[in-house]
């Protein structure tokens, strides 16, 4: 098993980092999917305890001038699956990204397997200097390869695109200040509603004129089916109570600064953000609670 790969651009570092820093702060925890193509950061946490799924996707030709990896098996699984906590990821590049000239990362195995970062910066006598850290991770036997597989989209009742998250997210930090959870209701006519019912007060904040994804459009004919349930009235809202902290955590956590956010409900059960970048996806997942 090994894995390296080089960012050299500035910018894909700088980007590279985003992702990272947006992972961690979405999970104390998560697994690292390396494919020869693509990377993965896969959150699954116990849905029956509230816990969120998150699936986070990069394809490593937008970020990587270098990148050679072999998997468990290179015939039948090329893959590898590793355990990490992001934030210590996210901690390495963060203090240097404006300097880096590059960064590599190496599977390597110390006292544990660790994912080395091997950073080049400049110096002040014109030689670069190297800064390495260890980012310690647990390998994930194949075994249990199928806890992570990627959560198939949700037969969704209205599928709505989210205003601007940061307007999003000074209202939601407002209402979390009156309660723990928040109800989220749209309709596929651009409605958007985010309501907070306690008894002392009830709170409203209605968005206006959004638009509705065309799955059928953008998804092909398998996707055309996904908004049947609520297709008897453009006007009919659906809904689910969340966790407001979740929805909180998921606004605050944004670095990547996404082309589109698609919010799909599935009524009174799941709400299913779906980030969509140039060169990433991120999928987040939030449970219904009563």
């Amino acid at each position: 098993m090994k894995f390296r790969g080089k960012l050299v651009d500035i910018g894909c570092i700088q980007h590279f980092t985003r992702v990272i820093t947006t992972i961690s702060k979405l999970a104390k925890t998560c697994t690292l999917r390396i494919t020869s193509h693509k990377l993965y950061f896969i959150l699954t946490e116990q849905v029956a305890n509230g816990g969120v799924r998150i699936w986070c996707e990069l394809v490593q030709g937008n970020f990587f001038d270098e990148y050679d990896m072999e998997g468990v098996n290179k015939e039948e699984a090329n893959e590898i699956y590793l355990e990490l906590i992001p934030e210590n990821l996210a901690r390495s590049l963060r203090n240097v990204v404006q300097l880096a000239k590059s960064v590599k990362i190496k599977l390597t195995k110390k006292h544990t397997p660790c994912l080395t970062l091997e950073i080049e910066l400049p110096s002040l006598t014109g030689h670069s200097r190297i800064v390495l850290h260890d980012v310690p991770v647990s390998v994930i036997p194949r075994r249990l390869w199928g806890d992570f597989e990627e959560p198939e989209m949700p037969n969704f009742d209205v599928s709505i695109c989210l205003p601007q998250l940061k307007i999003l997210r000074n209202v939601v930090d407002r209402m979390k200040a009156m309660s723990n959870s928040v109800i989220i209701a749209a309709n596929q006519n651009g409605e958007l509603a985010l309501k907070v019912h306690t008894d002392m007060v009830n709170v409203t904040t209605h968005f206006k004129d959004l638009s509705n994804p065309s799955w059928s459009d953008e998804h092909g004919d398998g996707a055309s089916q996904k908004t049947t349930v609520m297709g008897s009235g453009k006007s009919k809202f659906a809904e689910a109570k969340v966790d407001i902290r979740r929805f909180a955590q998921f606004l605050a956590g944004q670095q990547v600064n996404p082309t589109k956010v698609i919010c799909n409900i599935v009524n009174e059960k799941v709400i299913h953000f779906f980030l969509l970048h140039d060169d990433l996806s991120l999928q987040y997942f939030i449970p219904a609670v009563y």
